[in-house]
C-alpha cells in the first residue's frame, strides 16, 4: 500500500465564512466580557457584604456603594481587556457613555433589590444577597448590549478597510472607466 491509499485524504481547511468568523469573535467577546464581569461580580458581592457587615448602612445604599466599586473594576477590565483592541480616539466620550449606561446598570441592579427589601420585606442577609445577584445578573444583559454598542465601538474590520482600499486604487492598465465630471452635491432645503 503506497501513501495516500488509505482512503483518507487529508484536504486543505476551508476558509471561514464572514458569518463563521463574526460569531467567532462575537463568542471571545462575551467571553471577555464575561471574565471580567465575574470577576466585577465578585467585587461587587465582597465589597457589598463587607459594607453591610462593618457598617449600619441600609442594605440599598451598601449595595449602590458596591456597585460604585464594581463599576470601577469594570472600567478598567472592559477597556484594557475585553475591548482593547477598540477605538481608543474618543477616552472622554467613552467614559461618560460607560458612566452613563453604568448609572443605568446601577438603577437596574439596585432597584431589583429595593423592590425585594422594601417592596416585600426579604431582607434577611442570604435574600438580600439573592436579590443583589439577580439583579446584577439583568443589569449585566443591559450593560453588555449598551458597552459593546455605544461605549467600546469596533474599529472597522481588516476585510473591510481591504476592500476599500482596493476600490479607492486606480484602476490597471487595460481597463477602461468612463470619466464623468464630478458633480457638485445638491442642497435640499
Amino acid at each position: 500500500m503506497g501513501r495516500g491509499s488509505s482512503g483518507l485524504h487529508t484536504a486543505p481547511p476551508a476558509p471561514r465564512s464572514a458569518v463563521r468568523q463574526r460569531f467567532d469573535r462575537l463568542v471571545r467577546e462575551v467571553a471577555k466580557f464575561g471574565a471580567v464581569g465575574g470577576a466585577g461580580l465578585l467585587v461587587n458581592l465582597l465589597v457589598f457584604n463587607l459594607v453591610r457587615h462593618v457598617t449600619d448602612l441600609q442594605v440599598v445604599r451598601a449595595s449602590v456603594i458596591a456597585t460604585v466599586v464594581a463599576i470601577i473594576f469594570n472600567y478598567l477590565g472592559f477597556r484594557y481587556f475585553t475591548y482593547r483592541d477598540r477605538d481608543k480616539g474618543r477616552r472622554t466620550k467613552e467614559l461618560g457613555l460607560f458612566l452613563l449606561f453604568s448609572v443605568v446598570g446601577l438603577v437596574i441592579e439596585n432597584g431589583v433589590l429595593y423592590a425585594a427589601t422594601y417592596g416585600f420585606g426579604w431582607d434577611s442577609p442570604l435574600q438580600s444577597n439573592i436579590f443583589k445577584f439577580l439583579g446584577i445578573g439583568i443589569a449585566t444583559l443591559f450593560r453588555f448590549w449598551s458597552y459593546r454598542t455605544w461605549v467600546f465601538r469596533a474599529l472597522p474590520s481588516q476585510e473591510t478597510v481591504a476592500g476599500a482600499e482596493s476600490f479607492l486604487e486606480t484602476p490597471r492598465r487595460g481597463a477602461r472607466r468612463a470619466q464623468k465630471p464630478e458633480k457638485p452635491p445638491v442642497r435640499v432645503g
